[in-house]
């Protein structure tokens, strides 16, 4: 029987807002970007060169989003041994060491009004494996990971056709070192406890296509 592990409200934590801008909405599909805007961007134009068009300066800001749209059901190979997919209902995924596991968007546990981003992570053989569900507005456009030792790694994204306003992101780090344990908002604990392990990851946080802060998720 397929095992399912579904992530409930008891473990859901909601991230810090910091801003919500309006506007931009980035879309990446087989590795080909697109995106609309309210407004494009200003750019400065040296001396003696011809103004860039409205269209190079929206294509230059769609660079900065790489999110892939998927079919509902479509498995994407997140890691090695780890498949992760999405349908209406929510975030999918499996691993060497769980055959199915579940984090619904529909069951009330997330304010899909407001921006925020969560995270589930565990191991995958020699590595970590981190996802999460983005949600709660149109300008998402990056999420990236931060590790106790400073380093940040951004998160590949996927999401629906018709511009659903939510969407998963994935990654994976390196095991954390022997002092720290990667425990995650929703998982075992946040690693505060006076003489317990540190969580290896810092922080989750997502932007927009213009590098302003969405949300941000602490460990």
């Amino acid at each position: 029987m397929t095992r399912i592990k579904k992530y409930v409200a008891a473990a859901a934590v909601t991230a810090t807002v910091l801003s919500v801008p309006t506007g931009a909405y980035a879309l990446a599909s087989g590795g080909t970007s697109s995106a609309s805007s309210s407004s494009a961007p200003s750019v400065s134009v040296p001396s003696g060169t011809s103004a860039v068009s409205g269209a190079g300066v929206r294509a230059a800001a769609q660079a900065s989003s790489s999110i892939r749209v998927v079919a509902p059901g479509e498995r994407v190979k997140a890691a090695p041994g780890v498949r992760l997919w999405l349908t209406r209902e929510g975030k999918y995924w499996s691993t060497p060491d769980m055959d199915e596991q579940f984090r619904s968007v529909v069951d009330g546990n997330l304010d899909l009004s407001t921006p925020g981003v969560s995270r589930q992570s565990e191991s995958a053989g020699n590595l970590y494996f981190h996802s999460g569900v983005y949600y709660g507005s149109r300008a998402a456009a990056r999420v990236e990971l931060t590790t106790l030792t400073g380093r940040t790694v951004r998160a590949s994204m996927v999401e629906l056709p018709g511009k659903p306003g939510w969407g998963a992101w994935y990654t994976t780090t390196e095991l954390p070192p022997v002092t720290t344990a990667v425990l995650g908002p929703e998982g075992a604990g946040t690693g505060r406890d006076a003489g317990g392990p540190v969580d290896f990851i810092r922080s989750v946080t997502l932007y927009d296509s213009a590098g302003r802060v969405l949300a941000s998720l602490p460990s």
